[in-house]
């Protein structure tokens, strides 16, 4: 039998993806269309010293007692919301992610449906592919300005601050939330910090950039949507369950706000029968923030490095629970 570590890569990605983990590990791969864990990795589990996974895996305490020489998970994601990082960490596990490879890529997608839903891009484009272009109209597929405008960003973290620089080329008043501070990104970014009340009440443009938490779930409801302006538009970039599903199609029906742009939903997949797809004003993308070729290679690439790094008894490159070495490593 090989000494190489077992590995098991949940879904499969590009072998020039993976780079050594092929050589220096055995590796077992999932069928790419199982969500979650698939039967034909259940014979692994005991064996299984690394686990790859994809934000669409759930990692419990169930699971975990079911892979007793699990010594590291590499998430192929930012978030980690699918994994139950104490439980992990109570095992001494440690728990790797990829920020900062993806930041780009996700503050580029989120201006590409803000203007896309602020200008009505898709009903425009959909109504000339139809034939429904007719003679020019002053008043027809009319949008909103961005110029000059505020954006609200609620969560300031790499990634709300990407959005920020770019909104400066919009001359645009930046209001942000975060749990602390950001003194250095206000000076540069020209951006303030307020209440979530006053940013939602005040902005003509709410980005949603927080992680998945028991503190942000639902934390775009009725009495959020309410308060936004009449004019407002809202783009989800963060998880779905941020926002109030119910509450956001009611908003739009009954005008609470004028449209939405989301990345992702709530639940996800989103069923086609769902009545946020056949309402005019929202566009919605099936979680594609991160979806170029470069920043899904380099993900790729940081997911093995803190994978490998976990298996040599090193420190991940991008840990999520670096108290596991204090804990269980003394170091």
């Amino acid at each position: 039998m090989s000494d190489k570590p077992l590995v098991l890569l949940t879904h499969p990605l590009p072998r020039a993806w993976l780079g050594p983990l092929s050589e220096r590990t055995r590796l077992v791969v999932g069928p790419a269309d199982v969500a979650g864990l698939a039967p034909e990795l259940e014979p692994y589990l005991a064996q299984a010293e690394g686990l790859l996974t994809w934000l669409t895996d759930r990692v419990d305490a169930a699971l975990l007692d079911r892979m007793p020489r699990l010594r590291v998970i590499s998430n192929y994601a930012v978030g980690v919301d699918n994994i139950d990082v104490a439980a992990c960490t109570r095992r001494g596990i440690p728990v790797g992610h990829t920020p900062g490879v993806l930041t780009d890529a996700v503050a580029d997608l989120t201006w590409a449906l803000l203007l896309a839903v602020a200008r009505g891009i898709f009903t425009a484009a959909e109504d000339a592919r139809q034939g429904r272009w007719g003679l020019w109209s002053a008043t027809r597929w009319l949008g909103a300005d961005l110029a000059g405008r505020t954006l609200g960003i609620v969560g300031f973290g790499a990634i709300g601050q990407a959005v920020a620089r770019r909104a400066r080329g919009f001359d645009m008043r930046v209001l942000y939330t975060s749990r602390t501070p950001k003194p250095h990104a206000e000076m540069t970014l020209a951006a303030r910090r307020v209440p979530l009340e006053t940013l939602l009440a005040e902005s003509d443009f709410v980005s949603l950039h927080v992680p998945l938490t028991p503190a942000t779930r639902g934390l775009i409801g009725e009495a959020q949507l309410r308060r936004m302006k009449p004019t407002a538009y809202l783009v989800n970039m963060a998880r779905g369950p941020v926002v109030d599903t119910d509450a956001l199609v009611q908003a739009l029906r009954q005008g609470w706000i004028a449209g939405a742009a989301l990345d992702v939903t709530d639940p996800e997949p989103l069923p086609p029968t769902h009545p946020l797809y056949h309402l005019p004003n929202v566009l919605i993308t099936p979680h594609i923030g991160s979806a170029t070729h470069g920043t899904r290679e380099r993900m790729a690439r940081l997911a093995v490095e803190n994978l490998l790094a976990g298996l040599e008894g090193r420190r991940l490159p991008r840990v999520v629970n670096p108290e596991v070495y204090e804990v269980h490593h003394g170091r």
